[in-house]
């Protein structure tokens, strides 16, 4: 047999045992491809296009260079070393060691590159699939055409060739630094298995546990007021992560280890076939894995958190917009509300007008903030805040005496929350007029021109013309009146939004669409969800394979105990029953670890984002732990082969 016959022996012999690592270096190029070919659609550039989208995809395709590298070379360590036994036979029947690796590099040059050009098919296919959600994701008229292109091949011809020559590298070293005896004993070396926990494996599964958990509380009181400066707050951040961090790892370290342990004790040394089959083998195996299922759950809960962050600001951009521009229209110079006003008239569109005197006024609202945020730009005896007369305010009757506030962000609300009631002062330019301050209401009367993002303070009309007369002119606008208009009829409003887009403006700084900022928060968080779900997907998809190709490792090893197993009479049923639950364990306890991650991420911010947090953050949970429950599935079925072929 020659050298050449040999390769294509073991090429179809070996195929088989890599159905996974096909299908994920197919997944992977396919993926590459479609998205550098995005990266190059004339619907991306910055000049032309309808998105500029294209600085972002190409800052994300290196970071998906960066997850399927590691992947991939990962996947070929785990591959190799279960062909170790083979290369010490080849070593045994005299062929030298260059001899093998050109073997082992002829192989995996056709697997690798009949598998790339396969991706490569695969992706330039769904290329038009992925530019088409886009569009959905963003609001973009366009047409989505299948754009091949020459520059994006090359691209992902020349990532993939160098990750190939990563991979030869690590085949040669492998080979050149393994004896023939080593290489027997690579597939049957132990994970690291120790027949009793030590009072060390208690302490750090104890502390595992305090650190999550230490990280957490801090996380729930990142904007409560606990920490009122920006120092203590970076402190806290930087905190928060280190604990969480070091706490994941030290969970898998010991705590699984020692929680599993305290189950099993409470069985009083009673364990059934399933108990045998789980508990034991996750107690031995995920202290040795402890490294890779922290990078694993980290960057899960990283995925996950960013893509619930960038969901929530997506689905709630028409609520945000409403707190930005409270009306259709936010017009703040009676000069462009006049020939905004001239121009729907002569369309026939009817509307409703919303005029409101504005003016700046400083105020010591210390005695009512419940915490705030203190620094070099917050001083909250002299906050700026815009004040209107309740004349201009339906439905609101305040006392000389009194203050309402109205309009406020969960942000805001979240960094400085005001009380219920309290003193404030309003100072003039001379005069300081003090007032007693009667609540908060949510709605928002003004732009975000006038407020800032801060509440409307609401006066009695005789109290407004005092300030009014003794306003400082330092802090005062450009434009001291606020008109909102709102298109009267709902067929109305896109004819009204093309004509505000096409009118000449003095300042079109001072004048806002609620339309055109919804469809520009649409666009950015939705080209940003795009490609978070892209590389989170990416990152899913090689996980869980790493995950499954461990537990195939896994099988082979306890192939042996099964076969025991059932001599002594379990049935296939009893032994599937015990994997399952192993299975369950080996991918749920990283998954929630990595939910819980990202909850409390969320949970302590999504504020910044958004006015919605239950439903995005549900909606995308849910996918990810079903796309995620797939692997587990194949592990299972994978294990209830190899338990067919004990006997």
């Amino acid at each position: 047999m020659n050298i050449n016959q040999l390769v294509f022996r073991n090429f179809k012999k070996n195929v088989k045992n890599y159905y996974l690592y096909v299908f994920a270096l197919v997944f992977s190029a396919a993926l590459y491809f479609a998205f550098v070919t995005l990266q190059y659609d004339p619907a991306l550039d910055a000049t032309k296009g309808s998105i500029k989208g294209g600085a972002a995809v190409r800052a994300a395709s290196v970071l998906l260079v960066a997850i399927v590298s590691i992947f991939l070379l990962y996947a070929n360590t785990i591959f190799i070393k279960r062909r170790s036994k083979e290369i010490g036979l080849f070593q045994l029947i005299g062929m030298t060691k260059t001899k093998i690796f050109r073997i082992l590099t002829a192989e995996n040059f056709m697997l690798y590159f009949s598998s790339l050009i396969v991706g490569i098919l695969i992706g330039f296919s769904f290329s038009k699939v992925i530019i088409m959600i886009l569009f959905k994701i963003t609001d973009t008229k366009g047409i989505a055409k299948l754009h091949f292109s020459e520059k994006a091949l090359i691209q992902t011809l020349i990532v993939f060739g160098v990750i190939y020559l990563l991979i030869m590298t690590m085949n040669y070293l492998f080979i050149k630094r393994q004896t023939i005896l080593a290489l027997f004993r690579v597939t049957s070396s132990t994970e690291g298995k120790t027949k009793k926990i030590s009072i060390l494996e208690i302490i750090i599964g104890i502390l595992g546990i305090i650190f999550i958990a230490s990280g957490y509380y801090i996380s729930a009181k990142l904007f409560d007021g606990s920490f009122t400066s920006m120092n203590a707050l970076s402190i806290a951040m930087v905190s928060i992560l280190a604990s969480v961090i070091l706490g994941t790892y030290l969970f898998y370290k010991g705590s699984v280890r020692f929680l599993l342990n305290l189950m099993r004790k409470s069985k009083k040394g009673y364990l059934s076939i399933n108990d045998v089959l789980s508990l034991s083998s996750i107690m031995f195996r995920m202290k040795s894995n402890a490294l890779l299922l922290t990078v694993i759950t980290t960057v899960s809960a990283l995925a996950i958190g960013l893509l619930c962050l960038s969901y929530i600001s997506y689905y709630s951009a028409e609520k945000s917009a409403e707190d930005y521009v409270p009306n259709n229209f936010s017009i703040n110079s009676p000069k462009d509300a006049a020939s905004f006003k001239n121009a729907l008239n002569q369309k026939k569109i009817a509307y409703t007008e919303k005029k409101i005197d504005v003016i700046q006024v400083k105020a010591n609202v210390k005695n009512i903030l419940e915490n705030n945020l203190e620094g070099p730009m917050v001083d909250s005896s002299a906050m700026i805040f815009s004040v209107v007369s309740e004349k201009s305010v339906s439905g609101v009757n305040v006392a000389q005496n009194e203050t309402l506030f109205t309009g406020y962000n969960d942000m805001l609300q979240r960094v400085n929350s005001f009380k219920d009631s309290g003193e404030i002062e309003l100072k003039g330019k001379k005069e300081v007029i003090p007032q007693k301050y009667i609540g908060l209401n949510r709605k928002f009367l003004l732009s975000t021109y006038f407020t800032s993002g801060m509440p409307t303070v609401i006066v009695d009309d005789s109290v407004f013309n005092e300030l009014e007369k003794d306003a400082d002119p330092s802090i005062q606008k450009e434009s001291s009146v606020y008109t909102g208009i709102d298109i009267s009829k709902e067929d109305d409003l896109p004819k009204a939004n093309q004509l505000f887009g096409e009118m000449k403006f003095s300042d079109d700084s001072l004048n806002d669409s609620r339309i055109e900022m919804v469809k520009s928060q649409k666009q950015t968080m939705g080209l940003v969800m795009f490609i978070v779900a892209f590389l989170g997907l990416a990152f899913l998809i090689t996980s869980g394979c790493i995950l499954y190709f461990k537990q195939m490792d896994e099988s082979e090893g306890e192939k042996p105990n099964y076969t025991i197993l059932r001599k002594l009479g379990f049935t296939e049923k009893d032994l599937l029953t015990g994997i399952k639950i192993k299975q369950l364990f080996n991918f749920g306890i990283p998954l929630i670890v990595g939910l819980l991650h990202s909850y409390f991420a969320v949970q302590s911010g999504w504020f910044l984002f958004g006015t919605e947090l239950w439903t995005p953050m549900i909606i995308v949970m849910i996918i990810y732990t079903a796309l995620y429950s797939i692997f587990g599935i194949l592990s299972v079925l994978y294990y209830k082969k190899i338990i067919k072929a004990a006997l």
